[in-house]
């Protein structure tokens, strides 16, 4: 089968966000199909070399490049800049390879054209990352935006528990299919012992949806204190006020640093001991079952994961390996559960990974629902 998937690598040009990707695509490849990387937004590329936005797309489409590269996907890639430019495969190479296709999976809003050629594949699928916000977006936005998504046959999302009862996010008449981010696992196997802290790679404040304010400063201020209240220590990787978090003891760092590449990212989550995981307030608060991507490359990596629960205690096994916390006083009796016997809690974060996010049988499995 011949897959097309758009992705937001360049975009928003950092090691977490080109995994997403990309182990969608390694997972595709393993099963069999053929697939080729498409990224059309609309929208300038971040480059974070100058800081800025720009019209000068080549800092993105190096990283889709270096990022596929290894793994022999070098030539499958095409990059639409905003101004209708084609860079990778071309836009002839492109339609052709369209024409053949038997399903678009469109990750994140790789994608915000119905160009003809991606809305005459038999299939077309909406995998999204962003829940709550996405659901919010919907119910306040355009007409355009609405026919947009009513353009996929069918829509999928990291919030388990969207659709449902247990959760707030209002659906109106589309229907949201769980689904969890693949992880190839075998890109995660850690060679290199754990450190001594529980870390994190997070961003503070988006200027996305600056409407719902739903970011995770809302709910990261409710557990500042923390560092002063146990021995463990930890490192924050940040876009946020580091000068506050260093005056409450989480010695912060850049988040673009330890987030450049794909490799610069997976370092640093396995030189963590855990991840101690905070969630934007949005996911909290609707109760709507999210899951980080993230969380799954430490517990794929043998990282016990200590993550607020957003309602995805609902739906993936915890207590060992991965804990859920509400509250500080969780948070402290977590981190202490995971010291007491660290090798148990890598042990069960090491199975959990394979048992719920090995990309082959979660692609497999969204595919079985989105063509059966």
């Amino acid at each position: 089968m011949k897959v097309v998937l758009a992705g937001i690598i360049a975009r928003y040009p950092f090691g977490g966000v080109t995994w997403c990707s990309l182990m969608y695509l390694l997972a595709l490849r393993e099963l069999g199909h053929d697939v080729l990387y498409v990224e059309d937004t609309g929208e300038c590329v971040y480059d974070p070399v100058h800081n800025t936005v720009s019209l000068d797309p080549s800092y993105g489409t190096t990283l889709i490049h270096q990022s596929l590269e290894p793994f022999d996907l070098g030539e499958r890639w095409t990059f639409v800049n905003y101004d209708g430019s084609y860079h990778g495969r071309g836009a002839e190479e492109v339609c052709r390879w369209c024409a053949e296709a038997d399903l678009f999976l469109n990750l994140s809003g790789g994608c915000w054209f119905w160009r003809d050629e991606y809305r005459n594949i038999p299939s077309k699928v909406f995998i999204d990352s962003d829940p709550a916000f996405t659901q919010l977006a919907i119910a306040k936005a355009e007409p355009w935006y609405v026919e947009y998504f009513r353009g996929f046959d069918h829509l999928f999302t990291f919030g388990a528990n969207i659709g449902t009862t247990t959760s707030t996010v209002p659906t109106g008449d589309f229907r949201w299919r769980k689904t969890w981010q693949p992880v190839a696992l075998d890109q995660w196997h850690a060679t290199i012992p754990p450190g001594d802290r529980f870390t994190s790679v997070m961003t503070w404040k988006t200027e996305s949806f600056t409407d719902v304010n739903g970011n995770k400063d809302r709910e990261f201020l409710r557990f500042l204190e923390l560092p002063g209240r146990t021995t463990q220590r930890f490192r924050m990787a940040v876009n946020g006020p580091q000068e506050l978090l260093a005056e409450h003891g989480w010695d912060p760092v850049d988040a673009m640093d330890v987030s450049r590449t794909p490799w610069d990212y997976r370092r640093f989550i396995q030189r963590s001991r855990a991840e101690l995981g905070v969630a934007k307030h949005a996911y909290v608060a609707s109760r709507s079952g999210w899951f980080s991507d993230r969380t799954q490359c430490y517990l794929a990596s043998g990282r016990p994961a200590l993550v607020q629960d957003t309602g995805w205690s609902d739906h993936l096994p915890h207590g060992d390996g991965l804990l859920a916390f509400t509250t500080p006083e969780d948070v402290l009796e977590g981190i202490d559960r995971i010291n007491s016997d660290y090798a148990r809690h890598q042990r069960y974060a090491g199975e959990i990974a394979r048992d719920c996010f090995d990309g082959r049988r979660v692609v497999a499995r969204l595919i079985e629902e989105a063509l059966g």
